[in-house]
Protein backbone atom coordinates (compact mmCIF):
# COMPACT_ATOMS: atom_id res chain seq x y z
CA UNK A 1 0.00 0.00 0.00
CA UNK A 2 1.00 3.45 -1.07
CA UNK A 3 1.89 6.00 2.47
CA UNK A 4 -0.81 8.65 2.69
CA UNK A 5 0.70 12.45 3.81
CA UNK A 6 -0.51 16.04 3.92
CA UNK A 7 1.66 18.66 2.16
CA UNK A 8 1.62 21.37 4.58
CA UNK A 9 1.25 23.96 1.53
CA UNK A 10 -2.15 23.19 0.30
CA UNK A 11 -3.33 20.53 2.61
CA UNK A 12 -3.93 18.18 -0.09
CA UNK A 13 -3.53 14.08 0.76
CA UNK A 14 -0.60 12.83 -1.27
CA UNK A 15 0.06 9.01 -1.94
CA UNK A 16 3.99 8.53 -1.46
CA UNK A 17 4.95 5.12 -2.89
CA UNK A 18 6.07 2.89 -0.73
CA UNK A 19 9.73 1.53 -0.99
CA UNK A 20 9.87 -1.67 -1.03
CA UNK A 21 13.22 -3.28 1.51
CA UNK A 22 15.07 -5.18 -0.94
CA UNK A 23 15.70 -8.42 0.92
CA UNK A 24 19.03 -10.51 0.38
CA UNK A 25 18.94 -13.61 -1.47
CA UNK A 26 18.16 -16.75 0.51
CA UNK A 27 21.36 -18.80 0.05
CA UNK A 28 23.40 -15.29 0.76
CA UNK A 29 21.38 -15.46 4.64
CA UNK A 30 22.11 -18.83 4.72
CA UNK A 31 25.93 -18.56 4.06
CA UNK A 32 25.89 -15.91 6.41
CA UNK A 33 24.34 -17.50 9.08
CA UNK A 34 25.90 -20.27 8.91
CA UNK A 35 27.09 -21.36 12.48
CA UNK A 36 23.31 -21.24 13.04
CA UNK A 37 22.55 -23.80 10.39
CA UNK A 38 25.34 -25.90 11.46
CA UNK A 39 23.70 -26.04 15.11
CA UNK A 40 20.54 -26.72 14.19
CA UNK A 41 21.02 -29.20 11.08
CA UNK A 42 20.96 -32.34 13.95
CA UNK A 43 17.75 -30.84 15.18
CA UNK A 44 16.14 -30.48 11.66
CA UNK A 45 17.40 -34.56 10.78
CA UNK A 46 16.24 -35.78 14.69
CA UNK A 47 12.94 -33.85 13.06
CA UNK A 48 12.46 -35.83 9.22
CA UNK A 49 13.62 -39.00 10.43
CA UNK A 50 10.97 -39.61 13.89
CA UNK A 51 8.11 -37.24 12.52
CA UNK A 52 7.74 -36.70 8.56
CA UNK A 53 9.87 -39.73 7.53
CA UNK A 54 6.98 -41.87 9.54
CA UNK A 55 3.79 -40.25 7.48
CA UNK A 56 4.92 -42.42 4.66
CA UNK A 57 3.22 -44.97 6.49
CA UNK A 58 -0.16 -43.36 6.48
CA UNK A 59 -0.85 -44.88 3.36
CA UNK A 60 -1.40 -48.56 5.46
CA UNK A 61 -5.08 -46.55 6.27
CA UNK A 62 -5.83 -47.26 2.77
CA UNK A 63 -4.85 -50.84 2.46
CA UNK A 64 -5.31 -54.13 3.59
CA UNK A 65 -1.62 -54.22 4.79
CA UNK A 66 -0.28 -57.35 6.12
CA UNK A 67 3.06 -57.39 6.12
CA UNK A 68 4.59 -60.37 4.00
CA UNK A 69 8.77 -60.73 2.81
CA UNK A 70 9.17 -59.18 -0.66
CA UNK A 71 6.49 -56.33 -0.67
CA UNK A 72 6.64 -53.03 -0.46
CA UNK A 73 4.91 -50.05 1.32
CA UNK A 74 2.57 -49.51 -2.01
CA UNK A 75 2.18 -53.31 -3.27
CA UNK A 76 -0.34 -54.06 -0.76
CA UNK A 77 -4.73 -54.13 -1.68
CA UNK A 78 -5.54 -50.76 -1.82
CA UNK A 79 -9.05 -50.73 -0.14
CA UNK A 80 -10.06 -47.08 -0.37
CA UNK A 81 -11.81 -45.57 2.90
CA UNK A 82 -13.23 -49.73 4.06
CA UNK A 83 -10.93 -49.09 6.93
CA UNK A 84 -12.18 -45.84 8.20
CA UNK A 85 -15.88 -47.17 7.58
CA UNK A 86 -15.19 -50.17 9.95
CA UNK A 87 -13.44 -47.45 12.07
CA UNK A 88 -16.24 -45.24 12.68
CA UNK A 89 -19.31 -48.78 12.66
CA UNK A 90 -17.17 -50.12 15.28
CA UNK A 91 -19.26 -49.23 18.84
CA UNK A 92 -15.98 -50.00 20.81
CA UNK A 93 -14.08 -47.04 18.69
CA UNK A 94 -17.04 -45.09 19.73
CA UNK A 95 -16.48 -45.30 23.47
CA UNK A 96 -12.98 -45.06 23.13
CA UNK A 97 -13.12 -42.00 21.30
CA UNK A 98 -15.80 -40.38 23.77
CA UNK A 99 -12.97 -41.53 26.76
CA UNK A 100 -10.61 -40.09 25.02
CA UNK A 101 -12.56 -36.79 24.34
CA UNK A 102 -13.49 -36.65 28.21
CA UNK A 103 -10.39 -37.35 29.67
CA UNK A 104 -8.43 -34.93 27.03
CA UNK A 105 -10.96 -32.43 28.01
CA UNK A 106 -11.08 -32.82 32.19
CA UNK A 107 -7.04 -32.57 31.52
CA UNK A 108 -7.03 -29.78 29.23
CA UNK A 109 -9.19 -27.20 32.26
CA UNK A 110 -7.52 -28.69 35.31
CA UNK A 111 -4.03 -28.23 33.95
CA UNK A 112 -5.14 -24.58 32.83
CA UNK A 113 -6.67 -23.69 35.87
CA UNK A 114 -4.38 -24.92 38.19
CA UNK A 115 -1.12 -23.81 36.31
CA UNK A 116 -2.91 -20.22 36.22
CA UNK A 117 -3.37 -20.27 39.58
CA UNK A 118 -0.28 -21.39 41.04
CA UNK A 119 1.12 -18.79 38.54
CA UNK A 120 -0.24 -16.15 40.65
CA UNK A 121 0.26 -17.53 44.17
CA UNK A 122 3.74 -17.56 43.59
CA UNK A 123 3.77 -14.15 41.73
CA UNK A 124 2.26 -12.58 45.24
CA UNK A 125 5.43 -13.82 47.20
CA UNK A 126 7.47 -11.84 48.04
CA UNK A 127 10.57 -13.71 49.86
CA UNK A 128 12.96 -15.03 47.08
CA UNK A 129 14.29 -17.79 48.91
CA UNK A 130 11.12 -18.92 49.99
CA UNK A 131 9.54 -18.33 46.47
CA UNK A 132 12.61 -20.15 44.86
CA UNK A 133 12.01 -23.25 46.79
CA UNK A 134 8.68 -23.82 45.96
CA UNK A 135 9.36 -23.17 41.77
CA UNK A 136 11.95 -25.94 42.26
CA UNK A 137 9.67 -28.50 44.36
CA UNK A 138 6.85 -28.04 42.13
CA UNK A 139 8.91 -28.72 38.76
CA UNK A 140 10.24 -32.00 40.17
CA UNK A 141 7.44 -33.70 39.11
CA UNK A 142 7.61 -33.25 35.58
CA UNK A 143 11.01 -35.22 35.54
CA UNK A 144 9.17 -38.22 37.36
CA UNK A 145 8.42 -40.87 34.39
CA UNK A 146 4.48 -42.18 34.29
CA UNK A 147 5.45 -45.27 35.69
CA UNK A 148 6.62 -43.85 39.10
CA UNK A 149 3.80 -41.29 38.91
CA UNK A 150 1.42 -44.17 38.41
CA UNK A 151 2.95 -46.08 41.57
CA UNK A 152 3.16 -43.35 43.88
CA UNK A 153 -1.15 -42.58 42.91
CA UNK A 154 -1.63 -46.24 43.28
CA UNK A 155 -0.16 -46.47 46.75
CA UNK A 156 -1.91 -42.91 47.82
CA UNK A 157 -5.43 -44.54 46.87
CA UNK A 158 -4.54 -48.29 48.04
CA UNK A 159 -7.78 -49.55 50.01
CA UNK A 160 -5.55 -50.97 52.86
CA UNK A 161 -3.08 -48.71 53.82
CA UNK A 162 -3.43 -45.59 51.29
CA UNK A 163 -3.34 -42.31 53.13
CA UNK A 164 -6.97 -41.45 52.00
CA UNK A 165 -8.57 -44.56 52.92
CA UNK A 166 -6.48 -44.46 56.12
CA UNK A 167 -7.89 -40.79 56.69
CA UNK A 168 -11.59 -41.83 56.12
CA UNK A 169 -11.15 -45.09 58.08
CA UNK A 170 -9.43 -42.74 61.09
CA UNK A 171 -13.34 -40.14 60.86
CA UNK A 172 -15.15 -43.20 60.50
CA UNK A 173 -15.86 -43.31 57.29
CA UNK A 174 -16.11 -46.36 54.85
CA UNK A 175 -13.16 -46.85 52.66
CA UNK A 176 -13.65 -46.96 48.98
CA UNK A 177 -12.13 -48.72 46.18
CA UNK A 178 -11.07 -45.68 44.21
CA UNK A 179 -9.01 -47.51 41.51
CA UNK A 180 -12.17 -49.97 40.74
CA UNK A 181 -14.72 -47.18 40.32
CA UNK A 182 -15.54 -46.45 36.91
CA UNK A 183 -16.85 -43.04 38.31
CA UNK A 184 -13.60 -41.55 39.24
CA UNK A 185 -11.26 -43.02 36.76
CA UNK A 186 -11.64 -40.05 34.64
CA UNK A 187 -11.16 -37.79 37.59
CA UNK A 188 -8.17 -39.69 38.94
CA UNK A 189 -6.22 -39.46 35.41
CA UNK A 190 -6.85 -35.65 35.69
CA UNK A 191 -5.62 -34.90 39.27
CA UNK A 192 -2.58 -37.05 37.94
CA UNK A 193 -1.97 -34.66 35.20
CA UNK A 194 -2.21 -31.33 37.21
CA UNK A 195 -0.05 -32.90 39.70
CA UNK A 196 2.72 -34.15 37.46
CA UNK A 197 2.46 -31.06 35.43
CA UNK A 198 1.53 -27.84 37.23
CA UNK A 199 4.66 -26.55 37.76
CA UNK A 200 5.73 -27.10 34.89
CA UNK A 201 2.97 -25.21 33.02
CA UNK A 202 3.24 -22.65 35.67
CA UNK A 203 6.73 -21.42 34.26
CA UNK A 204 5.72 -19.63 30.58
CA UNK A 205 2.99 -17.92 32.88
CA UNK A 206 5.00 -16.73 35.23
CA UNK A 207 7.57 -15.77 32.47
CA UNK A 208 4.65 -13.74 31.44
CA UNK A 209 3.60 -11.63 34.46
CA UNK A 210 7.54 -10.66 34.87
CA UNK A 211 6.83 -8.65 31.73
CA UNK A 212 4.10 -6.54 33.33
CA UNK A 213 5.20 -2.81 33.97
CA UNK A 214 5.80 -2.74 37.37
CA UNK A 215 4.25 1.00 37.24
CA UNK A 216 0.79 -0.70 36.55
CA UNK A 217 0.50 -2.05 39.96
CA UNK A 218 2.59 0.80 41.74
CA UNK A 219 -0.55 2.93 40.82
CA UNK A 220 -3.13 0.38 41.60
CA UNK A 221 -1.59 -0.14 44.72
CA UNK A 222 -1.34 4.13 45.22
CA UNK A 223 -5.61 3.92 44.03
CA UNK A 224 -6.04 1.37 46.93
CA UNK A 225 -6.01 -1.16 45.08
CA UNK A 226 -5.00 -4.65 47.25
CA UNK A 227 -3.67 -8.20 46.04
CA UNK A 228 -6.57 -10.00 44.48
CA UNK A 229 -7.92 -6.75 42.47
CA UNK A 230 -4.23 -5.96 41.60
CA UNK A 231 -3.85 -9.87 40.27
CA UNK A 232 -7.48 -9.67 38.64
CA UNK A 233 -7.12 -6.42 37.00
CA UNK A 234 -3.69 -5.92 35.90
CA UNK A 235 -1.83 -9.69 36.35
CA UNK A 236 -4.97 -11.64 34.32
CA UNK A 237 -5.46 -9.30 31.73
CA UNK A 238 -1.55 -9.08 30.98
CA UNK A 239 -1.12 -12.58 30.44
CA UNK A 240 -4.43 -13.11 28.12
CA UNK A 241 -2.30 -12.90 24.87
CA UNK A 242 -0.11 -15.90 26.39
CA UNK A 243 -3.01 -17.66 27.48
CA UNK A 244 -4.82 -17.36 24.50
CA UNK A 245 -1.83 -18.88 22.48
CA UNK A 246 -1.41 -21.97 24.67
CA UNK A 247 -5.16 -22.51 24.81
CA UNK A 248 -4.99 -22.89 20.91
CA UNK A 249 -2.19 -24.99 21.37
CA UNK A 250 -3.47 -27.30 23.83
CA UNK A 251 -6.56 -27.77 22.33
CA UNK A 252 -5.13 -29.65 19.27
CA UNK A 253 -3.85 -32.34 21.94
CA UNK A 254 -6.98 -33.02 23.65
CA UNK A 255 -7.04 -36.24 21.91
CA UNK A 256 -3.81 -37.05 23.51
CA UNK A 257 -5.25 -37.81 26.60
CA UNK A 258 -2.41 -40.30 27.66
CA UNK A 259 -1.66 -43.73 26.68
CA UNK A 260 1.20 -44.71 30.36
CA UNK A 261 -1.56 -42.87 33.25
CA UNK A 262 -4.27 -44.90 31.42
CA UNK A 263 -2.95 -48.50 30.92
CA UNK A 264 -0.87 -48.47 34.67
CA UNK A 265 -3.76 -47.33 36.50
CA UNK A 266 -6.50 -49.33 34.26
CA UNK A 267 -8.24 -52.79 35.14
CA UNK A 268 -11.07 -55.29 34.08
CA UNK A 269 -13.16 -53.89 35.66
CA UNK A 270 -12.31 -49.85 34.36
CA UNK A 271 -11.91 -50.75 30.93
CA UNK A 272 -14.77 -49.19 29.82
CA UNK A 273 -14.11 -45.70 30.61
CA UNK A 274 -9.69 -46.88 30.65
CA UNK A 275 -8.94 -47.34 26.78
CA UNK A 276 -7.93 -44.33 24.90
CA UNK A 277 -7.06 -44.00 21.19
CA UNK A 278 -3.58 -44.57 22.01
CA UNK A 279 -4.81 -48.15 23.74
CA UNK A 280 -6.83 -48.64 20.77
CA UNK A 281 -3.82 -48.52 18.20
CA UNK A 282 -1.47 -50.31 20.10
CA UNK A 283 -3.78 -53.57 20.89
CA UNK A 284 -5.89 -52.95 17.03
CA UNK A 285 -2.22 -52.86 15.37
CA UNK A 286 0.67 -54.82 17.63
CA UNK A 287 -1.54 -57.41 19.47
CA UNK A 288 -4.23 -58.05 16.68
CA UNK A 289 -1.87 -57.53 13.61
CA UNK A 290 -4.53 -54.69 12.24
CA UNK A 291 -2.32 -52.35 11.06
CA UNK A 292 -4.19 -50.60 8.22
CA UNK A 293 -7.20 -50.74 11.00
CA UNK A 294 -5.00 -48.81 13.28
CA UNK A 295 -3.08 -46.34 11.13
CA UNK A 296 -6.75 -45.21 10.03
CA UNK A 297 -7.44 -44.24 13.60
CA UNK A 298 -4.06 -42.37 14.61
CA UNK A 299 -5.15 -41.17 11.04
CA UNK A 300 -8.59 -39.84 12.65
CA UNK A 301 -6.81 -38.64 15.67
CA UNK A 302 -4.27 -36.08 13.67
CA UNK A 303 -6.66 -35.12 11.34
CA UNK A 304 -9.12 -33.88 14.45
CA UNK A 305 -6.54 -32.68 16.04
CA UNK A 306 -5.70 -29.96 13.37
CA UNK A 307 -9.01 -28.85 12.68
CA UNK A 308 -9.47 -28.22 16.19
CA UNK A 309 -6.35 -26.14 16.07
CA UNK A 310 -7.38 -24.53 12.90
CA UNK A 311 -11.19 -23.83 14.55
CA UNK A 312 -9.67 -22.00 17.87
CA UNK A 313 -7.83 -20.56 15.75
CA UNK A 314 -10.12 -18.84 13.73
CA UNK A 315 -12.05 -18.07 16.43
CA UNK A 316 -9.81 -16.14 18.11
CA UNK A 317 -8.74 -14.22 15.08
CA UNK A 318 -12.90 -13.29 14.83
CA UNK A 319 -12.66 -11.87 18.62
CA UNK A 320 -9.69 -9.64 17.61
CA UNK A 321 -7.39 -11.83 20.25
CA UNK A 322 -3.67 -13.58 19.70
CA UNK A 323 -3.90 -15.67 16.88
CA UNK A 324 -1.00 -18.59 16.46
CA UNK A 325 -0.94 -17.90 12.60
Amino acid sequence: MAEVTVTPQTGKKVKKPRVKEKKPPFFKTLVKQRELVLIALPFFVYVFIFCYYPLSGLVMAFQNFRPKPGLGLLDHEWVGLDQFKKLFTDDAFIRIFRNTVAMGGINLVLSFITAIAFALLLNELRVSIFKRTVQTISYLPHFLSWIIVTGLVANVLAVEDGIINSFLDLIGLEKVHFLAEPNYFWWIVGFSHVWKGMGWNSIIYLAAMSAIDPGLYEAAEIDGANRFQRALYITLPGIKATTIVLLILNVGWILNAGFEVQFLLGNGIVSDVAETIDIFVIRRGLALNNFSLATAAGMFKGLVSVILIGICNFIAGRLGEEQVV
